[in-house]
């Protein structure tokens, strides 16, 4: 079930409909057009799906008018398994989404006739199903197909130099190492900043205005945060089982210096770097796996960054999701062990005996023990009371664990 602290929104919207694409940003327009300004409305809980995205979109467009930023932003996604969210929907293929054409239509929408320098940079994480050639194929089909960028990282692996110089096979990558290929091809372009994206359609590109407007402000970092009250998220939380809670009190306790200072989301993949907190990023990135967010948000702690948060849009996009596809355990041990990487690497508070805990138990096999089972320290918690010691401490959740993994 989801979690009692997610926002639920139902209404007749689907994330893979061409139709109900193109229908919320004419909804957006109207609202322009008819004087829309931001706070003039709510994104309800009850509110239509489709009128609550318009809403956001409505409100980034604003704002990027309303800045005159004349910058350049490159949008960069990780493809791993992605062949078929890359092709629109149709009987043979049930779960496509059209997803590149989708990135290029949302951000087309949202710079047409402004300054705004955008590309897209899409990497092969490593896909053995090559989503790199179903990528350029379909780049192809679109008036801005030059501004796609498609890369695969397993052409530039090993190497010596540069942020990848610690990854020594792309097999060894999981997103991470994708995503720092992308980043650093747009460092090296000059651009201004880098917006991180997921390769579906769970975050309608048009909202990159929001990422924006803190940016121009002097924000060097803009992260989407899915669980601000302002958010809008249909999220499919039942994917995991209820020992969810005993991963997210680890991941709690080793990332204080994060979730300590709000930064609660940092998974979601809708975030903004700019230029002088991606130098400090990509100058010795710690992990490759999924814990690269984390990896890089105490990066840009670390380096003093002012660091933003502002609510989004995000519809869940799950079928073809890497924690389906490669296992929700081997997702979250990834996170899990990465996260510790990093917070050692990057010398940030965490909580250290926490850390030992996840050197000794985590593993996607033990973790498969653990998701369907709940110590009576965290049953019935509320999401604020994770991660405190008071909860439950690193030596209880050892003995707990030993219990159950043996």
């Amino acid at each position: 079930m989801p979690s009692s602290d997610d926002q639920h929104i139902t209404g007749a919207y689907d994330i893979a409909s061409p139709d109900d694409l193109r229908r919320v940003r004419l909804l957006a327009d109207q609202r322009l057009a008819g004087g829309y300004e931001p706070g003039g409305h709510l994104s309800a809980p009850e509110a239509p799906i489709d009128e609550a995205l318009a809403l956001k979109l409505a409100e980034s467009k604003l704002a990027v008018r309303s800045s005159a930023w004349t910058g350049s932003l490159a949008v960069v996604f990780a493809m791993w398994g992605e062949q078929r969210r890359l092709l629109p929907r149709s009987a043979d293929n049930p779960t496509g989404e059209d997803a590149l054409i989708t990135k290029l239509d949302q951000l087309s929408w949202l710079f047409d006739g402004t300054a705004v320098d955008w590309s897209v940079i899409a990497v092969d994480d490593g896909d053995p199903d090559d989503s790199a050639t179903v990528a350029l194929a379909q780049a192809e089909r679109h008036e801005d197909k030059a501004r796609v960028t498609v890369l695969r990282l397993g052409e530039v692996i090993p190497t010596d130099v540069g942020p990848l110089a610690t990854l020594a096979h792309v097999d060894d990558s999981r997103k991470g190492g994708a995503i720092a290929l992308g980043a650093h091809l747009a460092m090296e372009r000059g651009l201004d900043a880098v917006v991180i994206t997921d390769a579906d359609n769970s975050v309608d590109l048009g909202q990159v205005g929001l990422l924006l407007e803190p940016f121009v402000q002097g924000a060097g970092v803009v992260i989407g945060d899915r669980k601000h009250p302002a958010s809008v998220l249909v999220k499919a939380e039942d994917r995991w089982g209820p020992g969810i809670v005993v991963l997210r009190h680890m991941q709690r306790m080793v990332g204080r210096a994060l979730f300590d200072h709000g930064l609660r989301d940092t998974q979601a993949a809708f975030k903004l770097y700019g230029r002088a907190a991606l130098e400090a990023i990509l100058a010795a990135p710690s992990t490759f796996g999924f814990s690269f967010d984390s990896d890089w948000l105490f990066a840009a702690v670390a380096a003093g960054e002012r660091i933003e948060r502002v609510p989004f849009a995000f519809i869940d996009s799950f079928e073809e999701s890497a924690s389906i596809t490669q296992g929700p355990m081997t997702t979250w041990e990834s996170l899990l062990t990465g996260l510790v990487a990093a917070a050692r690497a990057r010398g940030v508070d965490h909580d250290e005996e926490m850390a030992l805990v996840v050197d000794e138990f985590v593993t996607a096999e033990a973790l498969d023990q653990v998701i369907e089972r709940v110590p009576a320290e965290l049953t019935g918690v509320t999401d604020a009371q994770l991660g405190q010691r008071s909860t439950m401490t690193p030596e209880q959740l050892r003995i707990w664990l030993t219990s159950v993994i043996g």
